[in-house]
């Protein structure tokens, strides 16, 4: 499964950052660090950061399950 809500990028101009930090979505270049999810394409995507990170943790927790033989 592949979400393509995370850029992958290394031009990070335009891009949107959700802060963990503040709670909330931040623009531009100088925004990611250790305490930023991103870059998304939209800002739309970034202020759903904490609920995509979920998702996806779900989904690995799952994966993980049906790997060990748990389901």
């Amino acid at each position: 499964m592949r979400d393509d809500a995370f850029m992958t990028s290394s031009d990070t101009t335009g891009r949107f950052w959700f802060c963990i930090e503040h709670h909330r979505v931040e623009k531009g270049e100088d925004t990611h660090g250790s305490n930023h999810l991103g870059p998304f394409p939209t800002e739309e995507a970034a202020a759903r950061a904490l609920e995509t990170v979920a998702e996806r943790e779900r989904a690995y927790d799952a994966e993980d399950s049906a790997w060990n033989g748990d389901v």
